[in-house]
Order: structure tokens, then C-alpha cells, then sequence
């Protein structure tokens, strides 16, 4: 569906419901950190029910005098330099879909100005004395905490909650390893590209957090592609974030499989109890430092030999508090 790329459970969800508010009217407010894909489950609605244009509008670059002339158009004479009446991009969204991108980077001022579009379906164009009526169908997206904005006054209350009529939250990658084997197989197919990756290298990606999301995934297969005849992707083609990553994970894992006494010396190289695996051994090996570093982070990294960025993810896998 619309690039809407995966089986897990929360994707099978997510196309469900988007196939459902492609057929209504409501405004929906999209949740996920960057990159989850937040502008083409927007697309994927206004596909629903395909009337009027799709038009996205970057509310972080509404910024400086002209930002309302940008949404709500101008009359000519309007201001220094408007030698001519302009359309704003609300009047080209008319019968169609406006989509707020970033809507938590909109200025206070601007918020004023969407909740009487939202409520009164109508706008003025800068200018102008007339009030414009218009059908638009509004999605707003953003990876801010809304709710949270708006107890510190950055956002407003009486906007939020005109735009929290439906809301659906796209699950950042990290929680839905289970659709990178899929969502690669759509970007090679996308590149026309015939590379296929080792098994090696699949792994790879699969253990790799993905901070950066399915934008971070698409633009790194661009890149293994862009830079390799084919038809192999291996190791050595990956970014460095997920070789760097890769190599740190191997030094814990041979650190703790090795009880290294030089390095841990709490570990004894001796057989792991029955039962007990290399994640159980790992997280011991971790608290351990802890201990012996009394809580001091980069001590303990420096002790297990790794680095602190990955010591900080593998306790929050973990859930270890230090």
C-alpha cells in the first residue's frame, strides 16, 4: 500500500486503519520519530479517497513576514514586492489534502490562523478583505510530544485537540526488525538494482538499532548499491554506523565468551552454567562493571573494552540501571 512496506503485526494494523480514514473527512494527527514514514502514511490516506491534490507543507520553514502569505496567499500590493495576487498553498489544497509536516515546528502565531481554518473552513489571503472558503482534508505529523508542548505553552491546547481527532502512531523501526528483510527487497527493487545481500550482511542489519529509521535503512541501500558493481552486498559495504556497531557488539561478545581476566577480572574462564546464554552472560559481564566502576559509565566501558554509545544501547536493551 503506497510504500507502506512490511507483515508485522503493527504494519498489518497501521494499513487497516489507514484504509480506513482514506475514506473519511477527519483530521488525523500522525506520531513517530523521524523517518518512520509518516509522510507516506499520509499519502496512503489522501490514496483512499484521491479528490484535489496532495500538499505537503514544511512547517518548520514557515518562518519570517511572509510565512502567512506562504499558507494563505496575497492580493496584489499586498506588500513590498507583490507585484501580483498569489495562491497560498491552502487554496491549492482546496478539495484535496493539506498535510502539516512537523506540525510542532509551527509558530504560535500560525497556530491561531490553522485553528480558524480548521473550524471555520475558511481563510483570508494577506491583503485581502474577503474570507475564502475551502474543502481540504487536514493530516498534521509530527515526532514532538504534543501533549507534552502544550503543558509548556509551545503548542496550543485548543489546536491540539482539534487536530487529535484520530491519531496513529507509526512504530520507529527498532520495533519492527521483522520488516527490514522486506522493506530492503523493495528498496533494491525501487533501484532497479539486481545486488543481493550476504547472509552476513543481513544479519548485520537486522541487529543494527536504526536511530535514523526506514529513512536511515533506505539511504543506506542506496548507498551499498551506488558504491558496488554487484551482485553481492557484503560487510565491508555497509555504513560505517552499522560496521562500527557490528565491531563493538564482536568485542563484547568475544570479551565475555573469552572471561578475559586481564579485562573482567570477575569473569573465570570456565564453562557458563547450564542454560545460561551468551545474552544472560552479557548482561552479568555489564552489571559487573557497573559495580566494579561504582556506576562510572565510561569507566566501565573502558573496562569491557567497548564503546559507550554501544554500552548505553545494551543497557537499555538490558534494562539495567547504574
Amino acid at each position: 500500500m503506497n510504500g507502506l512496506v512490511g507483515q508485522s503485526l503493527r504494519m498489518c494494523e497501521i494499513r487497516r486503519l489507514i484504509e480506513k480514514l482514506g475514506q473519511k473527512r477527519a483530521p488525523v494527527l500522525l506520531l513517530g520519530e523521524s523517518g518512520t514514514g509518516k509522510e507516506v502514511a499520509a499519502r496512503a490516506i489522501h490514496s483512499g479517497s484521491p479528490c484535489g491534490e496532495f500538499v505537503p507543507i514544511d512547517c518548520g520553514a514557515l518562518v519570517g513576514p511572509l510565512m502567512e502569505s506562504e499558507l494563505f496567499g496575497h492580493t496584489r500590493g499586498a506588500f513590498t514586492g507583490a507585484s501580483e495576487s498569489k495562491k497560498g498553498l491552502i487554496e491549492v489544497a482546496d478539495g484535496g489534502t493539506a498535510f502539516f509536516d512537523e506540525i510542532g515546528d509551527l509558530p504560535l502565531e500560525m497556530q491561531v490562523k490553522l485553528l480558524r481554518l480548521l473550524q471555520e473552513r475558511e481563510f483570508r489571503a494577506v491583503g485581502s478583505v474577503r474570507q475564502h472558503k475551502v474543502d481540504i482534508r487536514v493530516i498534521a505529523a509530527t515526532h514532538h510530544d504534543l501533549a507534552r508542548d502544550v503543558q509548556r505553552g509551545a503548542f496550543r491546547q485548543d489546536l491540539y485537540y482539534r487536530l487529535n481527532i484520530v491519531t496513529l502512531r507509526l512504530p520507529p523501526l527498532r520495533e519492527r526488525k521483522e520488516d527490514i528483510p522486506a522493506l530492503i527487497d523493495h528498496f533494491l527493487e525501487r533501484l532497479g538494482a539486481q545486488h543481493r545481500l550476504t547472509p552476513e550482511t543481513l544479519d548485520a542489519m537486522l541487529q543494527y538499532e536504526w536511530p535514523g529509521n526506514v529513512r536511515e535503512l533506505q539511504n543506506a541501500i542506496e548507498r551499498m548499491v551506488a558504491l558496488n558493481s554487484g551482485p553481492w552486498l557484503h560487510i565491508a559495504d555497509l555504513p560505517s554506523a552499522l560496521q562500527n556497531q557490528r565491531a563493538a557488539d564482536q568485542g563484547l561478545a568475544s570479551a565475555v565468551a573469552a572471561g578475559s581476566e586481564t579485562a573482567l577480572p570477575w569473569v573465570h574462564a570456565r564453562p557458563a552454567a547450564p542454560g545460561l546464554f551468551l545474552p544472560a552472560v552479557e548482561k552479568e559481564t555489564i552489571r559487573k562493571a557497573l559495580e566494579t566502576t561504582r556506576g562510572d559509565r565510561a569507566k566501565a566501558a573502558q573496562l569491557l573494552g567497548i564503546g559507550r554509545t554501544t554500552l548505553y544501547r545494551k543497557l537499555k536493551e538490558y534494562k539495567i540501571e547504574s
